[in-house]
């Protein structure tokens, strides 16, 4: 029985491949992962929450990018593509190319039955590693459920959660609000 042997790649490497590849793929410690698509309730989430912040972020030092922005967790080397990032301020780039965000503001990850455990485990135990990262939003799209994590002066993580339709979640590191309903706009749960 003969089994191949793993491939592993440098980061070089991976964004050589990644730059003119039709699919977006994570990298971490040598390793590239394909990405799957997103469902359509993944999809509006993910819009609703990127034109709700946007339109507030408007005339700000601030920008708001979709799933396409890269980012880098220098510290520990994963190269992945969160739903959202904003960043205010000056943005810092990996390199010249200036699509590998290294010093993401706040982040947003809808969840996915494949992705879950993922986006609030290791991904977040990731996440945490920035230092620019203030807040981290984790958004349920087959129920209407939010967790909000903050940091705290002591480098802690402040989780807050609500399934509350009538509540409003204030991103303090951005100054802006997000409402449920608008975020859970035209999206079925029950479907």
């Amino acid at each position: 029985m003969s089994s191949e042997a793993k491939i592993y790649y440098t980061p070089e490497e991976y964004l050589a491949l990644e730059r003119q590849a039709d699919y977006k793929s994570e990298y971490f410690d040598g390793e590239i992962f394909a990405m799957t698509g997103a469902s359509r309730k993944h999809n509006l989430v993910a819009g609703n929450v990127l034109a709700s912040l946007h339109a507030q972020l408007k005339g700000r030092p601030c920008e708001i990018y979709p799933s396409d922005m890269r980012v880098k967790v220098s510290p520990t080397g994963l190269y992945t593509y969160p739903d959202v990032v904003i960043i205010c301020g000056d943005p810092a780039f990996d390199d010249d190319q200036k699509d590998t965000l290294l010093n993401p503001t706040a982040l947003v990850e809808v969840l996915s039955k494949s992705t879950a455990s993922y986006d609030r485990g290791e991904k977040f135990e990731h996440y945490r590693k920035l230092n620019s990262l203030a807040e981290y939003l984790v958004i349920a799209q087959d129920k209407q459920h939010i967790e909000h994590y903050v940091r705290q002066p002591d480098n802690q993580w402040l989780l807050s959660e609500t399934d509350d339709m009538q509540e409003t979640i204030h991103l303090h590191s951005i100054e802006c609000n997000l409402a449920l309903r608008d975020i859970y706009d035209k999206v079925n749960i029950d479907k």
